[in-house]
């Protein structure tokens, strides 16, 4: 193997073969603004034929590593998947990757995990339903371009891309409610300041002159305070015949109480979701529950974070419409139910 043949390729060497300058080269690796697509084709092409690795050290070095730390509560939830799938989708014309880290039982724990990825010098963090206070949100801004997705604190220090909780929540409560249900039960998670979702069930059901029906189990969010919250219900007089959770993996969770306790879905009791996850729509569940579509989500978070590292410091907020999607687990109460 000759001398030329062992020499590493540069971005000079991908420059000439495209026949474009190594500012050019550089703007495409970065995904940056000014390159028009035919110069953008011929330089993909020279790096895919020349076969051009930029090295992360010498990224780093110029200020670049093109990584983007992404942080989660957990693996567990079925929800999160579909963040990544779009955040991904958005990166696969760049060559930036992604980097998970989980942010552990508590807030404490995740601050050191968002440590964990500003020490590797990412370029850009996107922060899914962070548990840390916002001080320490727009501390972490001030030193990497973040994007927050879920919370509906606003900061003009971070991007923010949100559902509308309200309107989602209010969409599956009147849902519930038309179909004649009026013991609805809420499972939500235990946040200060975050139960967006629990205060609009309760403020349907008072507008339906429900109140006295209200009954609110604020757990997690998980399978497990799903199965906490629905465990109770069935002990009650008169037991609910509709159960709203606050998150698809809570409604799991709810059903596997309901079947320990031998209630039938929706026979004696009707659950809807949130977050329309793809075990939603298997038809052995057949879970009613809102769409926040998370792969919007994440191709939106996606492509802030780029405008951040590109250089934009004016915070944008980025709503998602939810709609929903009925399905078998809904369905009127029993007939001997007043």
């Amino acid at each position: 193997m000759s001398t030329r043949q062992r020499r590493r390729v540069t971005i000079a060497d991908v420059a000439r073969q495209a026949g474009v300058s190594t500012t050019a080269v550089s703007k495409v690796l970065r995904s940056a603004y000014g390159v028009s697509p035919a110069t953008r084709d011929r330089v993909r092409a020279a790096i895919d034929e020349l076969g051009y690795r930029p090295r992360a050290a010498a990224r780093g070095m110029r200020g670049r590593t093109y990584t983007i730390g992404v942080l989660l509560p957990d693996l567990r939830n079925p929800f999160f998947p579909d963040i990544l799938d779009g955040l991904y989708e958005q990166l696969a014309a760049t060559d930036y990757q992604a980097i998970i880290v989980t942010g552990g039982p508590d807030a404490k724990a995740e601050s050191r995990a968002i440590d964990a990825l500003v020490d590797r010098q990412v370029d850009g963090l996107l922060m899914v339903a962070p548990r840390v206070a916002r001080a320490r949100l727009e501390e972490v801004a001030g030193q990497v371009p973040s994007v927050v997705l879920g919370l509906h604190e606003k900061s003009a220090r971070y991007d923010t891309v949100l559902d509308d909780d309200e309107v989602g929540a209010e969409l599956v409560v009147r849902h519930l409610i038309g179909l004649g249900h009026r013991r609805v039960a809420h499972i939500g998670r235990r946040a200060v300041g975050r139960e967006i979702r629990a205060a609009t069930y309760a403020r349907v059901m008072r507008e339906h002159g429900l109140e006295e029906e209200v009954a609110v189990a604020m757990t997690s969010c998980s399978e497990e305070g799903g199965h906490e919250g629905a465990r109770e219900l069935p002990a009650r007089s008169p037991c609910p015949t509709a159960i709203f959770a606050g998150a698809d993996q809570a409604a799991f969770g709810a059903l596997r109480a309901l079947h320990e306790a031998g209630l039938a879905v929706p026979a004696d009791v009707s659950p809807a979701g949130y977050d329309n996850t793809r075990l939603a729509a298997l038809s052995q569940i057949s879970l009613t529950s809102v769409d926040q579509d998370g792969a919007v989500m994440g191709r939106t978070a996606g492509r802030l974070l780029l405008e951040r590292v590109e250089g934009r410091t004016t915070a944008v907020r980025f709503l998602v419409t939810p709609a929903l999607v009925p399905r078998r687990s809904t369905a009127p109460p029993p007939d001997d139910v007043n």
